[in-house]
């Protein structure tokens, strides 16, 4: 028998009662902060953004003048706060430490304060963070494409509420996946840090004799045709969104995601095994220009916001070296900003590239791919050990979470 069965078993042998979560926990709505008075340094506006699955995020930060913060009094977040969305992707949870401070809470994300000595609050966070709670959430979210949730509804939402020594024993088993697996998270970060150097200076050729081309000299540019998600059905002919291309796909692929229908695919255009397929738009500059090496048999689909690339280098040492700050520079100042940022192929063809023998374009992909394999790959290396360790989290989660004897006691 496990410390939390016998906890169980001698704190509560009539069962864990439930409670509303407005019992113990007062729900905090966000204000609505002005964009134009947004600055460079502050107080952190915590936005929807900023709540990912069980983290803060810490991309795109928003600030807001410190000098109004007897504006936002009432909004102030505290250390050890937990906040969840309340649009799109709803439901989900982050706690803020004190490196997040000082901070206030933006509408569509609620502060879940615990007001009571009956629960802890990292208590409520891995109750929350487990996906049936998400699932629950989506479910009596209301809106079409753009999911919203109600705090009323979340304030009369039920959960078991074991005694504190209880709550204790399972925060302290669950803490410990959870400091690992951000251990990890640091480690990875810093070996992408890594790679992101040795990558740059591998492919600037700062100490070599190389030749540069413009990228519109040694190959050719072709812009694809326009599809939307809804033309995508789960067997067909491949093709690749422009949205993808930054949430999917890698530096090369011999597979694609998504699928259209023979008839609509007939009136579009392709990639080719051998080319380079490039995302021209985005909501940021950042999204601008990533491309995966199309390495596939069949030809695969392109979306009107991506470029084809044909030409006689190894594709994948083109994919590589988009990826460097060198190139990255080249083709900023021919990006157009705006709601969507997005670049045409005048743009894209003027930006140089370094083009050394075949032999060493290979020796330099084979270099770079161990390095990609060891921060990217989910199947070795750090990446496959995080997921083997939220694996194993998930599970016991699950299993402490998941109390078979309920009390229907109001007391």
């Amino acid at each position: 028998m496990s410390k939390v069965e016998e906890l169980l078993e001698q704190l509560c042998p009539d069962g864990v009662i439930m409670k509303e979560v407005r019992e113990i926990a007062r729900i905090i709505n966000g204000y609505a902060f002005k964009s134009s008075k947004y600055v460079a340094s502050g107080i952190r506006v915590i936005r929807i953004s900023d709540v990912q699955k069980g983290k803060m995020s810490d991309k795109d930060l928003k600030f807001y003048p410190i000098e109004l913060m007897d504006e936002i009094k009432n909004y102030l977040l505290k250390e050890n706060d937990l906040v969840m969305s309340l649009t799109g992707n709803v439901g989900r949870v982050a706690m803020l430490s004190q490196q997040h401070l000082p901070s206030g809470l933006n509408q569509r994300v609620a502060c879940v304060r615990p007001n009571s000595n009956e629960v802890l609050t990292r208590f409520l966070f891995h109750f929350f963070d487990q996906n049936n709670f998400e699932t629950d959430a989506m479910i009596n979210a209301t809106g079409g494409g753009q999911k919203n949730m109600s705090t009323t509804w979340l304030s009369k939402y039920k959960i078991p509420l074991p005694p504190l020594p209880i709550q204790q024993e399972i925060v302290s088993i669950l803490d410990k996946f959870t400091t690992l697996d951000a251990e990890l998270e640091t480690e990875l970060e810093a070996r992408r840090t890594q790679y992101k150097y040795y990558s740059d200076q591998l492919l600037c050729f700062e100490s070599k004799e190389v030749e540069w081309r413009m990228l519109g000299e040694v190959g050719e540019f072709i812009r694809g045709r326009r599809f939307v998600k809804d033309d995508i059905v789960p067997e067909g002919v491949p093709c690749i969104h422009y949205g993808e291309l930054y949430t999917h796909y890698n530096i090369w692929a011999k597979e694609a995601k998504s699928f259209l229908n023979a008839d609509l695919a007939a009136k579009l255009r392709v990639a080719r095994k051998g080319d380079v397929v490039i995302v021209s738009a985005g909501e940021t500059i950042e999204d601008i220009g990533n491309g995966v090496a199309w390495l596939g048999d069949s030809d695969v689909v392109i979306h009107d916001a991506c470029f084809a690339y044909r030409h006689s280098m190894n594709p994948k040492y083109v994919s590589y070296y988009l990826q460097t700050n060198l190139f990255r520079s080249q083709i900023k100042r021919y990006i157009s900003s705006g709601k969507i940022s997005s670049i045409n192929s005048p743009g894209l063809s003027k930006a140089k590239i370094p083009i050394p023998p075949m032999e060493e374009q290979e020796r330099i992909v084979e270099i770079l791919d161990k390095f990609n394999a060891l921060v990217n790959d989910i199947s070795v290396g750090i990446p496959a050990e995080i997921k083997a360790r939220r694996k194993q989290y998930e599970y016991y989660r699950g299993k402490l979470l998941n109390f078979k004897n309920i009390s229907h006691a109001t007391e």
